[in-house]
């Protein structure tokens, strides 16, 4: 007999956890106290007991093992084709497949096959590993929450003599990869036996690097490729640009010839957004900026010199260090200097010298850092020597808005790709400095100290949760912030765009006032000038005449000036004296 039971419930049912409920109370057992049981008691009597003030406490130290994570990649070959077939001819490989699929044995075995995997999928139905019982409540948009930032992890240069995490790139795709270039920022100060490798972490596995990258010259930069995830530019400490392809291992899979290459450290690389996928450009500090194609790098395909006079002479050119490209306007791009200036740039001007359009001037010291709003692409931001600005391009004498200048020197800064209102600086002190000019203009919204050492490097993941700092000890930190800074606020948009107007709309007023002040102060200087030429036509004997005069005039002027204050003096003495006696007449009067 077969005995048969349907489960009315799905087996991912069973064993679920308590569901408590209130409900009234039930009396199951009433026990009535016995007063026979008093007489098997014994009365003690004194009775001291010790106590203590506090509490007792325990130590208890345990060190868990470490566990060191490894990816590892297998090659798969296409084979089991007959000999007659060849596995690249597509239309061979189709017609082999419609005929085997027509065979029975074929049918067979995959009716054999499915019963397997139905066994193993039914196994993994069963229990439903994924279930969540407690969904994370939805952000909500104006949160109280203070700002906050919690280390996720920390990533150590693992070489012995320890280099500056000088530059982070986050995968394009999955962002659980961070690339970290490492090299030595000291002119000719680099230490010996330092190695010239970069890393490519896995941020869930901070004991072990994913990929070492291996660079014929330190690396300044490395650049994921937005297109192609698997390669990576770099630029590196002896002027040289090299890509690489993970799946290809870390040697690179080509460099850039020395004869056309930069002829000091490549501190920037943006990859450009064209069919391909294989253009970018690099700035230096040479003052040149180079356009390559990574399929053929012997020589760039464009050149341009930050000459700002617009002569192209290289020897008066800015030295680039920072560099900004927005992919919707692919024409326009800018550079930051070694000498504080910034310079907008136009690469499809009709002759070289338009190519330069305008410079800004605002920083004492090199700009480090350089980038447009992605909300508003007016307006970027520059960091450099002690302050942060914000400028429009509407307004080219001055930034718009500017942090007060800081005890230490600012070292990087990015916006925040979720919030138009909020960006970060990075400074020699250590500190991660997070800005809220809504909430808060005068001082950053949230100050962050990562480590004791100088940070050079910050990068913000795209959805503005996570964010790298590489420091000057080699440790690259990942952070990771509280909900209410990268969550879009209630009416922030619009209350970031009346701000950025009201600050351009006063600055465009401010220049009018200084330029008629300008002209104003030009026309008192014509003015003096016609009169020097109006004394210069004088003869010498009246001008000799006109000096004497004035002198003797000065000096009657200052002969009666001191008579009078004599004859004061004298006046207050001889009222001094006369009070004394009368006062002392009147006290032996009284006497």
């Amino acid at each position: 007999m077969e005995i048969v039971y349907i489960y009315t419930r799905k087996r991912s049912e069973f064993g679920r956890q308590c569901n408590f409920s209130d409900r009234p109370a039930e009396l199951h057992v009433d026990i009535l106290p016995d007063p026979a049981q008093a007489l098997n008691f014994i009365e003690r009597n004194p009775c001291d007991t010790a106590s203590q003030c506090s509490q007792d406490m325990s130590e208890h130290e345990v060190n868990t093992e470490r566990f060191e994570m490894e990816s590892r990649g297998i090659n798969h070959v296409e084979g089991g084709w007959p000999k007659d077939i060849n596995p690249h001819e597509v239309e061979q490989t189709i017609r082999y497949r419609k005929k085997v699929e027509k065979e029975e044995n074929y049918v067979n075995t995959i009716v054999q096959l499915g019963s397997v995997m139905e066994h193993c999928i039914k196994q993994n139905n069963a229990i439903n590993i994924y279930e969540e019982y407690f969904d994370e409540d939805t952000a909500v948009e104006g949160t109280d929450e203070a700002p906050s930032a919690k280390t996720i992890n920390i990533f150590r240069d693992p070489h012995e003599i320890k280099r500056t995490a000088t530059h982070l790139s986050w995968h394009p795709d999955r962002s659980k990869k961070l690339a970290v270039a490492y090299s030595s920022l000291e002119f000719q100060r680099a230490p010996k036996n330092m190695s010239y490798d970069s890393y490519i972490w896995d941020i869930e596995n901070p004991n072990k690097p994913e990929l070492a990258v291996k660079p014929a010259s330190p690396l300044i930069c490395l650049e994921y490729n937005p297109k192609d995830s698997h390669v990576l530019a770099g630029g590196c400490y002896n002027g040289q640009l090299t890509y690489w392809d993970t799946r290809k291992g870390g040697q690179p899979v080509e460099l850039s010839s020395i004869e056309h290459s930069h002829r000091d450290p490549v501190y920037k690389v943006i990859w450009l957004q064209s069919k391909t996928g294989t253009d970018c450009f690099s700035v230096s500090t040479d003052g040149q900026v180079l356009w390559w194609d990574i399929r053929k790098m012997s020589e760039p395909t464009e050149t341009l010199i930050l000459d700002i006079s617009k002569k192209g002479d290289l020897s008066n050119a800015l030295g680039g260090i920072s560099l900004e490209f927005e992919p919707t306007m692919p024409t326009k791009f800018m550079v930051g200097t070694e000498q504080g200036i910034l310079i907008s740039c136009n690469r499809k001007a009709k002759t070289t010298a338009d190519k330069i359009v305008c410079t800004y001037g605002g920083h004492h010291g090199p700009i480090y850092a350089l980038q447009r709003n992605p909300f508003f692409l007016k307006n970027f931001i520059s960091v450099g020597d002690w302050t942060a600005r914000i400028w429009s391009e509407d307004s080219r004498d001055s930034s718009v808005m500017w942090t007060k200048y800081q005890m230490a020197y600012m070292t990087d800064g990015c916006w925040s790709p979720t919030r138009p209102t909020v960006f970060f600086t990075s400074k020699m002190d250590g500190t991660l400095d997070v800005w809220d000019f809504v909430f808060k203009q005068n001082d950053p919204a949230l100050n962050l100290k990562v480590c004791d050492d100088p940070l050079y490097s910050i990068r913000i993941q795209d959805n503005g949760r996570f964010m790298g700092c590489g420091a000057k000890n080699g440790t690259a930190t990942l952070l990771e912030f509280s909900s209410g800074l990268y969550t879009l606020q209630r009416n922030e948009k619009n209350l970031a765009t009346s701000m950025f107007e009201r600050e351009t709309k006063r600055e465009k007023i401010l220049e009018s006032r200084h330029r008629e002040m300008r002209l104003k102060e030009r026309g008192k200087s014509e003015q003096g000038r016609e009169s020097d030429t109006r004394e210069k036509s004088l003869n010498e004997g009246e001008l000799i005449v006109m000096a004497e005069n004035d002198f003797f005039e000065t000096l009657e002027a200052e002969m009666s000036k001191r008579e009078q204050e004599i004859a004061n003096k004298k006046e207050m003495e001889q009222k001094g004296k006369k009070d004394y006696f009368d006062e002392k007449e009147e006290d032996e009067l009284k006497d």
